[in-house]
C-alpha cells in the first residue's frame, strides 16, 4: 500500500502554523515565482545587467564626434589708463632710384645721432583700455581618426561585460531556485514527519486502550501497560519536535520567498505526482551559466591585450572650433567683435618607453593565460559535479523505490505482529518493536523522497537546465 493510503484522509493537509490569518496554497512553481520576484539577489543581478547595458552604450559613443559648447564672460575693475606725451618724430622721403622710403637726414650730430631736415609733431594722447564686459562663446568638435584599436577594444569589452551580466542573471536565478527547492522540500519533509508522528501516536494510543482494558479484566500485566505508556510518551515528544521543525521550515520558506514570516502555508494534497524527467548521461556542462561566464572572461582578457597594445600605437585625431568674441574697448571704441573658425589635427607617436609597452602587453597576455587555466580547472570540477549529480539521482531513485517497498513490508509485518499479539503468540515487546520498525521505515521513505527531489534539482542545476 502506498504511503498516501496509510495516512488518514485529510490529516493535517490544511495545517497552518503561525499567528497570522493569512494562508497561501503553495506549489513548488509558485514558491519559485515568489522567490525570483522578491529576492534581493535577483534585483541586484537585474540592476547589474542594466548597468552593463548602459556602459556598452557609453563606449559605443566613442565612435562618434564629441561636440561641446563653451562660453566665458569677464567682469573686472582693472583697466589701462596711460597718457602719451607730445614728441617730434623723424621723417622719411622716397628714394628716386628704388622708390623705397629712406630717412630724411640732414647731417650727423657730434654725438653720432642723425639730424633730420624735417620733423613731424606728435601731439599728447590719452589712452584708456577697458577689459570688463568682454565675452566669448564657441563650439568645439573632436573626432578620433585612429587610436590603435583602443575604441574598438573597449567597446568589445563592454559588450562582453554585458553578456557576463546577463549570464550572471541566469546563475543568480538558478541559485535562487535551488535555495527555494531546498526550503520547500524541507517544509514538505517536516510536514510529512508530523503526519507520521501523529499516525504513530494514534496507533500507540489505540494499543494502550486495548492493553488497559485487558489489564483491568486480568488478561494483561501492568508491565505491558507501562511499556505502551513509555512509547506513548516518546510519541508525544516526537510530535512536539515535528511541530517545531515544521514551524521553523515554514518560516524559512517564507524568508526565501520574501513574504511575511507569519504567513500560513497550505500544502497541496499530494506530492507523489511530482514529475521527474529522464537522466541524460550524454549531456555536458557547457550549458551552465558558470561555464559561459568563464568563457566570456577569457574573451575579455583577449580584448584587454588589444587594449593594452593600443596604448603604445599612434593616435590621430582632428578638432574644429567655431567661436565669437566681443569686447575690449579702447577710448570708447570696441576692438573685438568677430567670429573665427579653426581646424587642428593632432598626431602622437610613441617612440621609446624603456620597454614599458612591451612588458605591459606581456603582463596582459599572462592574465589571459591564467584565465584560460582557471577555466579549464573549473570545467573539470563542473564535470565531476555533473557526474556526482547523475549518480546521486540514480541512487536516490533506487532508494525511494526500496524504501517504499520496505514500508509496505513493515506495515504488513506490524499487522501480522498485531494478530499474533492478540492471539497471545507474541509478546507486547515484539509488537511494539514492529511498530517501531514501521515508524522507522516510514521515516526513511519520507527522507528518501525528499532527497530524490532535491537531487533532481541539483542535477538540473549541474546541467544548466534551471
Amino acid at each position: 500500500m502506498k504511503l498516501r493510503h496509510i495516512i488518514w484522509s485529510g490529516l493535517i493537509c490544511m495545517l497552518t502554523i503561525g499567528t497570522s490569518n493569512a494562508q497561501e496554497i503553495m506549489t513548488l512553481e509558485k514558491c519559485r515565482e515568489l522567490a525570483l520576484e522578491n529576492n534581493t539577489s535577483a534585483a541586484i543581478a537585474k540592476r547589474s545587467k542594466d548597468k552593463a547595458e548602459y556602459t556598452k552604450q557609453a563606449y559605443r559613443a566613442n565612435y562618434f564626434p564629441k561636440i561641446s559648447a563653451s562660453g566665458n564672460y569677464l567682469y573686472t575693475n582693472a583697466g589701462l589708463n596711460k597718457s602719451l606725451p607730445a614728441s617730434y618724430l623723424p621723417t622719411f622721403v622716397p628714394d628716386p632710384a628704388t622708390g623705397e622710403l629712406i630717412p630724411n637726414i640732414l647731417t650727423m650730430g657730434a654725438d653720432g645721432n642723425p639730424i633730420f631736415k624735417e620733423y613731424a609733431y606728435f601731439p599728447e594722447m590719452d589712452l584708456s583700455l577697458k577689459l570688463s564686459g568682454t565675452w566669448m562663446a564657441g563650439l568645439r568638435a573632436e573626432q578620433p581618426i585612429y587610436t590603435g584599436g583602443k575604441i574598438t577594444s573597449a567597446y568589445n569589452m563592454s559588450k562582453i561585460g554585458n553578456e557576463i551580466a546577463g549570464l550572471n542573471q541566469d546563475l543568480t536565478r538558478a541559485d535562487i531556485i535551488v535555495k527555494t527547492d531546498e526550503a520547500y522540500w524541507t517544509f514538505v519533509q517536516t510536514n510529512e514527519l508530523l503526519k507520521l508522528a501523529l499516525s504513530y501516536q494514534k496507533v500507540v494510543t489505540e494499543l494502550l486502550r486495548n492493553v488497559t482494558d485487558a489489564q483491568e479484566v486480568g488478561l494483561k500485566h501492568k508491565n505491558d501497560v507501562l511499556k505502551v505508556q513509555v512509547k506513548l510518551n516518546e510519541a508525544a515528544l516526537r510530535i512536539r519536535q515535528a511541530e517545531n521543525g515544521l514551524n521553523l521550515s515554514r518560516m524559512n520558506l517564507c524568508h526565501v520567498m520574501g513574504i511575511s514570516l507569519a504567513t500560513g502555508i497550505i500544502l497541496p494534497e499530494s506530492f507523489d505526482d511530482h514529475p521527474f524527467g529522464n537522466l541524460d548521461r550524454t549531456i555536458d556542462y557547457s550549458h551552465r551559466p558558470e561555464y559561459a561566464i568563464l568563457d566570456r572572461q577569457v574573451k575579455l582578457k583577449e580584448q584587454q591585450v588589444k587594449l593594452t597594445q593600443s596604448e603604445f600605437l599612434p593616435q590621430i585625431g582632428i578638432m574644429a572650433n567655431y567661436g565669437y568674441i566681443n569686447g575690449l574697448e579702447m577710448n570708447g571704441n570696441k576692438l573685438l567683435d568677430r567670429t573665427s573658425f579653426s581646424v587642428m589635427a593632432s598626431v602622437s607617436i610613441p617612440l621609446f618607453q624603456w620597454g614599458e609597452g612591451r612588458n605591459k602587453v606581456r603582463a596582459a597576455k599572462a592574465e589571459h593565460d591564467i584565465m584560460q587555466l582557471q577555466r579549464d580547472e573549473v570545467s573539470e570540477m563542473m564535470e565531476l559535479e555533473l557526474t556526482k549529480a547523475l549518480d546521486k539521482c540514480d541512487e536516490s531513485a533506487l532508494e525511494a523505490a526500496l524504501t517504499a517497498h520496505s514500508l509496505q513490508q513493515a506495515e504488513e509485518n506490524m499487522k501480522v505482529s498485531e494478530d499474533m499479539y492478540n492471539a497471545g503468540i507474541e509478546t507486547i515487546a515484539d509488537y511494539l518493536e514492529s511498530q517501531t520498525v514501521w515508524q522507522r521505515a516510514w521515516m526513511e521513505y519520507i527522507n528518501a523522497g525528499t532527497r530524490q527531489r532535491l537531487n533532481w534539482t541539483y542535477y538540473q542545476k549541474a546541467t544548466g537546465k534551471l
